[in-house]
């Protein structure tokens, strides 16, 4: 069997490396964390979220981006809403997409999990090529962290409850979760 990763990399993502991450504290990589995003908000197919996630968003470009100059955020990983998949930054290392969070009693979950980004709104319907690149991600990531399981994905809204709400009421965990058991 090829490997499909090299460091934390996957060979079949678009690489964009991020500047905003750093090393982990320990290896261990034991939670997903399931995001949503899109700059503007509920527009898609833009440079937007690279832009920020590489630290060169060009501010002046939407006036709802005034709220989000100089972030210094990072994912590990976008899907785009036509299923490609985009890695900013190494599993091996830390990447700045939790903020103030907390799972199971334990705080700072960037230290610890892996940020996948959907591009989406709370409630814009996911699209199919968006959940089948999201189960092949999931599952090449069981196989390299074997910390990780079904039962340590989680959303954003979970590790940050009343302060994140992604990745929303339309996205289909049921969906999600039967695909990746069979």
């Amino acid at each position: 069997m090829n490997p499909s990763c090299n460091k934390g990399w996957l060979y079949f993502a678009r690489k964009c490396l991020s500047p905003h991450y750093n090393s982990r504290p320990t290896n261990e990589v034991s939670a997903l964390i399931i995001h949503n995003i899109s700059l503007p908000a509920g527009c898609y197919g833009l440079p937007h979220i690279d832009g920020l996630f590489l630290g060169c968003l060009d501010v002046d470009s939407d006036p709802s981006f005034a709220d989000i100059a100089g972030l210094e955020v990072s994912a590990h990983f976008l899907i785009r809403r036509d299923g490609e998949l985009v890695q900013y930054v190494s599993c091996d290392d830390r990447a700045w997409h939790a903020g103030v969070s907390s799972l199971n009693g334990r705080e700072g979950c960037n230290d610890f999990s892996i940020g996948i980004e959907l591009e989406g709104t709370d409630t814009d319907p996911y699209t199919n090529e968006q959940y089948q690149v999201l189960v092949q991600l999931t599952l090449e990531l069981f196989n390299e962290y074997p910390m990780l399981n079904q039962s340590k994905i989680v959303g954003h809204c979970d590790i940050a409850p009343g302060r994140k709400t992604d990745p929303g009421e339309s996205f289909d965990w049921q969906r999600y979760l039967g695909m990746l058991s069979g």
